[in-house]
């Protein structure tokens, strides 16, 4: 095979950059090593891919880590394409790993489909359900499995929040920049605009909340009020889209 990285290649590599920490990247790591076989390629050599991907991260490059220096213009094309239109990239890269496969979508992807019509609506909602999973899956990675709001660390206990609703921001839904890592009751809360998020990453809680709330945790959501949150390793949530939030949060008092 050539050395040369293939633009489906990259995809799957940008796909795995996506899905694990960056300071766990490692050829050790086992969903670099399952995934270099499916492309063909050593853990190693996926593993330097990811490093030259992260050379792009612009949030990377404000905590001082820079990534490898040898990208290539197929690395940089395939970043550019996908963080210019996020939405393309969890169903197209996720259909390549399929085809490398030689499974369905649905068997690579494990999602359940089972309720699904057959035909064009079909077609509509898979790919929306592993855009959904695969927005979950990056959002949960980016914040190490931690709720940004309480620091809880049950994987089980947390979801992944649009800053900007997936019903009406269609260009965000899967852009892991609309995205913060909840617990369900904060997550709820947030949709409701209860609370925000403000553009400088502080916690901002509605007295409506506050005062709703049980002693204990009435002192407790005083405690959160005006602190900042947990912030990811990569993909910072984005400030217009967290300002968004914000002035709706505010006509609502």
């Amino acid at each position: 095979m050539s050395n040369n990285w293939t633009r489906e290649e990259t995809i799957v590599a940008l796909n795995v950059y996506c899905k694990i920490p960056f300071k766990n990247s490692s050829a050790h790591h086992p969903l670099i090593k399952e995934y270099a076989q499916i492309i063909g390629r050593t853990p190693a050599a996926l593993n330097l891919k990811i490093g030259n991907l992260g050379s792009f991260d612009p949030i990377l490059k404000e905590k001082g880590i820079v990534g490898l220096v040898h990208s290539s213009k197929m690395d940089e094309m395939v970043w550019n394409e996908f963080f210019e239109n996020p939405e393309k990239l969890a169903y197209e890269s996720e259909k390549i790993i399929a085809e490398l496969r030689h499974q369905t979508i649905e068997e690579s992807t494990k999602v359940d489909l089972s309720d699904l019509p057959e035909g064009k609506e079909r077609t509509t909602i898979t790919r929306q359900r592993i855009n959904q999973q695969f927005f979950h899956d990056v959002v949960l990675c980016s914040y190490d499995n931690r709720c940004c709001i309480t620091g809880i660390s049950h994987r089980q206990l947390l979801e992944a929040c649009h800053i900007s609703s997936w019903v009406e921001d269609v260009k965000n839904r899967t852009n892991p920049k609309n995205g913060l890592c909840m617990n369900p009751l904060f997550h709820k809360a947030f949709d409701k605009f209860l609370f925000t998020v403000t553009p400088q990453y502080t916690i901002e809680i509605s007295e409506e909340m506050i005062d709703g709330a049980e002693e204990t945790f009435r002192k407790y959501l005083v405690q959160l009020n005006g602190k900042a949150i947990l912030m990811p390793e990569k993909f910072s949530p984005d400030k217009n889209l967290l300002l968004a939030h914000y002035e709706q949060y505010r006509t609502k008092r």
